[in-house]
Order: C-alpha cells, then sequence, then structure tokens
C-alpha cells in the first residue's frame, strides 16, 4: 500500500499549504476555520474539526512516553488512523507499534525523520505527519516520498507456447506517467500469474514512441493495482490508480489516463515459472513487448519458446481484486 504523506500547519500559511499540495501530500492538518481556505488552493483531503477527517474521530493522536501510552495506540479501533507523536522522537515506541497494528501515521518534524519512520523494521509506518514552518522540508519530504514504492519479487518465465488466435478486444492503458525502459504493467490471465508488458517507450519505423502507454492484453485479464490488488483490464477507468513496475520489482502508483478498448488480432503466449503455468492473450503485433530479465523489452513477433522474460507469481485466489485463502482454480 502507498504510504501516507500528511503536512500539518499549526498557523496559516498559504505558502506551505500550496507547498504541500505541489509536493503531493494526500492531506494537510489546520485549525478549525481553516479548510474553506485550503479548499480554495486545491483538492486535498483536510483534517480539522470541520474538515474531511475530524481530530478524534476519524484521527486518534497519541503522545507515547511510555508503555501505557503505546497501550493506549494499540487499543485504538483498526480502523482509525492513529498518529503517534513524541516529545523527543524515539524509534523504538515506533517499532513496537508498527509490528503490532496498522493504520500508523508517524509524527516527524523533517525529511531525515521522515525517511526513518518510513524504513524502520523494513516495513516502516503507514505514512507520515510532517510538522513544519520550512517550505524546504515539505519538498525535501515529498521527494523521498516519491521514492516509496511497493516492492515485488519478480521471477523468470520460461516461454512455452506461442499461438495465434482470432480477433478480441483488447485494452491499451494510457496512464499519466511517462515510464522508463524497463518499465511496465503486471499482467496475466490468472492472478496468480503475471506478465512484465513493457511500456511502448522504445523508438520503431512504425510509428512514435508513447511512453505513457502499455499495450496490456485482452478484456478478460488481470492488471496490478496498489496494495496487492488487481483490476480487470476492462473495468479501468480515468483516474483509476495502476501500479507501474520496473525490472528489478519496484513499483509505483500511476493513475490512468484513459482506457482504449479496440477490436485487433490476438495471441497466446504461455509460460512456466518455478513449476507453475501462466499465460496472457496479448494483441498480435511487433510493438507488443514482454521484459527480458536484464529489463530489456522483447517484441512477441521475436518471442520463442525457451526465452525468458519477467513475472510475478502469487498463490491464493481473488475475490473482487483482493487476495483471498480459498481454493480457486483459474485455466
Amino acid at each position: 500500500m502507498s504510504k501516507r504523506f500528511w503536512v500539518e500547519v499549526k498557523k496559516w500559511d498559504k505558502g506551505l499549504v500550496t507547498a504541500a499540495l505541489e509536493s503531493g501530500a494526500q492531506a494537510v492538518w489546520v485549525g478549525k476555520g481553516m479548510t474553506p481556505k485550503v479548499k480554495e488552493l486545491g483538492i486535498i483531503t483536510v483534517i480539522a474539526p470541520d474538515g474531511d477527517l475530524k481530530p478524534g474521530e476519524d484521527v486518534v493522536e497519541v503522545m507515547v512516553n511510555s508503555k501505557k501510552d503505546e497501550d493506549k495506540a494499540l487499543r485504538a479501533p483498526a480502523s482509525k488512523f492513529v498518529v503517534v507523536r513524541t516529545q523527543n522522537w524515539k524509534v523504538i515506541p515506533l517499532e513496537n507499534l508498527i509490528a503490532a497494528r496498522g493504520n500508523l501515521i508517524a509524527s516527524v518534524s523533517n525529511s531525515k525523520e521522515a525517511k526513518l519512520a518510513l524504513e524502520i523494521m523494513e516495513r516502516g509506518a503507514d505514512g507520515i505527519l510532517l510538522s513544519t514552518a520550512d517550505v524546504n522540508e515539505i519538498k525535501k519530504t515529498g521527494k523521498i516520498m516519491a521514492e516509496q514504492g511497493e516492492k515485488l519479487l519478480l521471477v523468470q518465465a520460461k516461454i512455452t507456447a506461442l499461438k495465434q488466435l482470432g480477433m478480441g478486444d483488447r485494452v491499451c492503458v494510457d496512464t499519466m506517467t511517462n515510464m522508463r525502459p524497463g518499465q511496465g504493467l503486471l499482467v496475466g490471465n490468472s492472478s496468480s500469474g503475471l506478465f512484465l508488458v513493457h511500456a511502448e517507450n522504445v523508438e520503431t519505423p512504425y510509428c512514435a514512441p508513447r511512453p505513457f502507454r502499455v499495450n496490456a492484453g485482452g478484456v478478460h485479464a488481470y492488471v496490478r493495482t496498489p496494495g496487492g490488488k488487481t483490476a480487470y483490464l476492462a473495468d479501468l477507468a480515468v483516474g483509476d490508480p495502476v501500479l507501474v513496475v520496473d525490472s528489478k520489482g519496484k513499483g509505483e502508483v500511476t493513475y490512468v489516463g484513459r482506457s482504449k478498448i479496440e477490436k485487433r488480432p490476438m495471441m497466446l503466449v504461455e509460460a512456466v515459472a518455478q513449476g507453475q503455468k501462466l499465460s496472457l492473450i496479448l494483441q498480435n503485433a511487433e510493438t507488443i513487448r514482454l521484459t527480458r530479465p536484464g529489463g530489456e523489452p522483447v517484441s512477441i513477433a521475436k518471442l520463442k519458446p525457451g526465452d525468458k522474460v519477467l513475472a510475478f507469481l502469487e498463490e491464493a485466489g481473488r475475490h473482487f481484486g483482493m487476495k483471498v485463502k480459498e481454493t480457486i482454480t483459474e485455466k
């Protein structure tokens, strides 16, 4: 799940709120009566007595100075956000709480503390609340948050078969991000086995590169989305989040700007990885690419049995995009 970035503005300061918006903060925490001023500057969640999230109701604050305080934080309902504050910033209370609950937001005063809070125990807090009057600290923290993302273990899959199919409906996903070489979307016929379909950021004599685009596959296919979820390609719409993944397995959240469904000639790609079969139906065209283990794109027109490509494997099936532990067989 993407980490939350909140900024606390104790006294009204348009510059601080603007910096929070421009740095990608999802919420600002302000005093009573400031909500309208924030809303004038942009669309963002406001934490305030008269805001979208209300302190004491939606957000629980706990000053942690003792084990008793830690217990108080743990007793808060799991659905509530818990903001942990300390007089002298300490790691140990956060370690204890991170190991025991979710929706944990660490209060920090600078970008250095923010980075540490996000990395504690290799998992980190679920988000940070930055309390500062320094615009530069907000910008530095924004950059750190942008570098945070999901980390997936990609594996090598060996191509076993390629089969030409007839016409079908395929989905072209245009995102609001220009993807780099080695990046794309994880897509598969089954949620348990997804191929890294490379972005169309490769120069060709046939068409100009479209680095924001992934020609992802048939309408029925699953695509990986943030927080360990999946969605059907056919369901993607403007504003929906998807997970862009690189050849090292680092994922970053972006959003759909447009989804195009068109009839095209299709082909079936089958592979095996770690003894598990996986497959994907893609448009049958030379500009459609999977990703080799080194991150290089490979056109499906040049793909042949025995070739290795990157894939992601996962146990358990899906129910409305959520991973579930039950007997589900997908063929």
